[in-house]
């Protein structure tokens, strides 16, 4: 499955409402760091069956940003039944987006 595109309108249905975990990533186009987790983001969204995987375009989304305080990007965010159970700031490799998920 591909990285949903998250927004405010789509957020109640795919996240809060979601039977998966989902893991979100705060970014923008113009943020290094979230250039560099960017290919990591995408093949995990391809491999990962049972796990959702957002992308919120601060730029785009800003009242998103503002409800989950993110304030350095990249952030990246584990929801699980509607309630944030883990976040990190900065860009992370494979190997530990994935120890998020456990």
């Amino acid at each position: 499955m591909a990285e949903l595109k998250i927004t405010k309108e789509n957020f109640q249905k795919e996240v809060v409402e979601s039977d998966k975990p989902v893991l979100l990533d705060f970014w923008a186009e113009w943020c290094g760091p979230c250039q560099m987790v960017l290919p990591v983001i995408e093949e995990l969204s391809n491999e990962l069956t049972d796990v959702k995987v957002g992308k919120v375009n601060i730029d785009e989304q800003m009242e998103l940003a503002r409800q989950f305080r993110v304030m350095s990007i990249p952030t990246l965010m584990v929801i699980k039944d509607g309630k944030e159970v883990k976040r990190e700031i900065g860009a992370r490799s494979r190997e530990e987006i994935l120890d998020m998920l456990l």
